[in-house]
């Protein structure tokens, strides 16, 4: 596995030889034009000077030429002779050498297609090796005179050994700079990795030390950095989440241990007592009854817990779909309504006009279901249940309201935990699981909604959904 210091140096490294390179590329290449740009107008400088001497003296050529010899060494460089820094040539239009300076070198034979150029009347330049081949010579062919027909062709050349030195110490210089700018960016890049990873080092050393004995424990860290302020802020909200989490699952196995304990007890001392002595008929089918019951009873806490499970899984088994709630509404009130005769309890629907909402018809109606099942469980004879559908801000709103007892306050902020019973509950109903409302809740979040209750002792509650519909929908209210 690689380490992220490599990885950091060696991008830096990367990274800065890439810039180094395409920085000597430009520079070289920028001073080998500076260089030639250079030679070539000193060149030019002197062929123009000596060009205007022989038009203002055409006959010097015809002279011994020691006179032209004398002004052709004022006007070249005095440096060391071994570079051959400038010198003179004289040749007629067709080729052939008139003169030449003292110091000129012995080179190859000029290619006619120069002296064609320079007889149409052009200036051209020419790089050329000497005849031995130590160096290179830049020359620069003038035409003689510079208007009407040419009488001569000048050539003045310099030599290019100091440009190549030149070129070649910018080179060396280039590659040392190079070398050493690389070499501190390698132990920069290691000072700078070593200090930016130092917090996260200490971060894990720290988060390898918490166990799940130590889920309280929070991790500190002294950094003048924000960045990893923040990762220090969030690893211990994590830790708050998860020792919550942590929390909630144990006291949630605790309780479900605890009201699955009650009906297997009773099981098992139902059959106990059977199996102590020979009983008759009718008392073997009252266990059997009694213990079919505590079945049931598991049976229906087990499904819950199952259910829960799944919606407190990381993706809820819901599929949302347009869905009509008024015609859903009405045929869960239409199933229950038998069941609330029976009880002399007035089970009714109101309706407002509102739009679909996005959402799973097997889960809302689980959802209606346990809400009116609670409020026809707990409203007395006489009473009434009424459901009412209407359209709100927030979307659309089921409300459950009843009759019944109603629930003291300091019971509401837990009602819909699991397995939270109010004593007034668990006294009238021994049978229940807790777990109606948490289910509920459940599904309505997994919709994107809510769910609410309000409630007076001895007046009633109202247990209110609210979901949401689809953003093209317009709610009239």
């Amino acid at each position: 596995m690689k380490s992220l210091q490599s990885l950091i140096r060696q991008s830096a490294l990367i990274l800065m030889a890439a810039l180094l390179l395409v920085f000597s590329v430009l520079t070289y290449a920028g001073g080998d034009a500076l260089l030639r740009r250079f030679v070539d107008g000193r060149l030019f400088g002197l062929a123009e000077t000596m060009a205007k001497i022989l038009e203002q003296h055409p006959n010097i050529i015809e002279s011994s030429g020691e006179e032209y010899a004398r002004a052709a060494e004022v006007i070249r460089d005095k440096n060391d002779e071994r570079e051959v820094t400038h010198s003179l040539r004289i040749f007629s239009p067709d080729g052939r050498l008139v003169w030449k300076s003292p110091n000129a070198v012995a080179q190859t034979p000029v290619p006619d297609h120069v002296f064609e150029q320079v007889r149409l009347g052009n200036s051209l330049y020419k790089t050329a090796e000497t005849l031995d081949g130590r160096w290179s010579v830049r020359q620069l062919f003038v035409p003689i005179p510079r208007q009407g027909p040419v009488r001569h062709v000048l050539q003045a050349e310099a030599s290019l050994l100091l440009y190549r030195e030149t070129l070649i110490g910018l080179v060396i210089l280039l590659t040392l700079g190079s070398g050493t700018i690389l070499f501190v960016a390698w132990i920069g890049s290691g000072w700078l990795a070593k200090k930016v990873l130092t917090p996260i080092e200490v971060l894990s050393a720290g988060a390898e030390t918490i166990s799940e004995a130590d889920l309280g424990k929070r991790l500190t860290l002294d950094s003048p950095y924000q960045e990893f302020r923040r990762l220090t802020q969030a690893f211990n909200s994590v830790m708050d989440r998860f020792q919550r989490s942590g929390e909630t699952q144990r006291r949630f196995c605790d309780i479900a241990a605890h009201e699955m304990k009650t009906p297997l007890t009773i099981l098992q001392g139902n059959l106990d007592v059977a199996l102590m002595k020979a009983r008759t008929t009718e008392e073997y089918r009252e266990a059997l009854i009694n213990n079919l019951e505590q079945v049931g009873r598991l049976i229906a806490l087990t499904r819950s817990l199952l259910t829960l499970a799944n919606f407190t899984s990381g993706k809820p088994p819901v599929h949302l779909v347009p869905l009509a709630l008024e015609p859903m509404i009405q045929d869960i009130v239409d199933e229950l309504t038998p069941l609330a005769d029976d009880r002399r309890i007035t089970l009714s629907f109101e309706s407002q006009s509102v739009p679909p909402v996005l959402g799973d018809a097997q889960w809302l109606k689980q959802a209606l279901i346990n809400l009116l099942d609670n409020a026809l469980h707990y409203t007395p004879s006489g009473g009434a249940v009424t459901v009412h559908l209407q359209a709100v801000r927030e979307g659309v709103a089921v409300a459950v309201e009843d009759t019944g007892h109603g629930i003291e306050p300091e019971h509401l902020p837990h009602l819909f935990e699991r397995f939270y019973r109010t004593d007034w509950a668990r006294a009238k109903d021994a049978g229940g699981t807790g777990l109606g409302l948490p289910i509920v809740k459940e599904i309505a979040e997994a919709h994107g909604g809510t769910i609410s209750v309000t409630s007076q002792v001895d007046k009633g509650s109202v247990f209110t959904l609210r979901l949401p519909v689809p953003a093209h929908q317009t709610i009239q209210t």
